[in-house]
């Protein structure tokens, strides 16, 4: 492929959906851009603000927390894979709200505990917290509210 095609290609990937430079160079190397090109391609995109990190980060945080529910940690680590800056991920983190945050937790948990077959109590709090931390969520956060929820069955 050919500059002016990869960059036509990758612009209108760009206008359907947000890319961040890690996401567009990975398909440029799958369509077998030279690197000279697929970085000229690269610039070119984020100077016509078809990239845009920080707009990226934002829509990222947004929907893994609102749709798959995972907690700051886990978002922190996918964005940090996709090579973004830390202080770009910091902004976009900050964008969650500390209720509607506590309030997904609680929803995971909640989601778990019903999932949750042995019904052995120390078992299935093992089970609850494991499955918070592996969505991203923070140890400190998770305990109180398995405690209290558990609790309250």
């Amino acid at each position: 492929m050919d500059y002016k095609k990869a960059l036509h290609k990758a612009s209108s990937l760009c206008s359907r959906q947000e890319y961040c430079r890690s996401d567009i160079k990975k398909k440029l190397e799958k369509w077998d851009l030279p690197a000279s090109d697929s970085e000229k391609v690269i610039q070119k995109l984020v100077t016509e603000k078809f990239i845009d990190e920080e707009r990226f980060s934002s829509f990222y945080v947004r929907d893994k927390f609102r749709f798959n529910k995972w907690g700051r940690r886990k978002i922190m680590w996918q964005l940090r894979q996709k090579g973004i800056d830390q202080e770009t991920i910091y902004q976009a983190l900050e964008q969650i709200d500390p209720d509607e945050y506590n309030e997904k937790l609680q929803e995971v948990i909640r989601e778990k505990i019903r999932q949750v077959k042995n019904k052995e109590p120390i078992r299935q709090k093992a089970a609850v917290i494991r499955n918070a931390v592996s969505r991203g969520y923070e140890y400190e956060e998770i305990m109180p509210l398995v405690e209290q929820l558990l609790l309250k069955k």
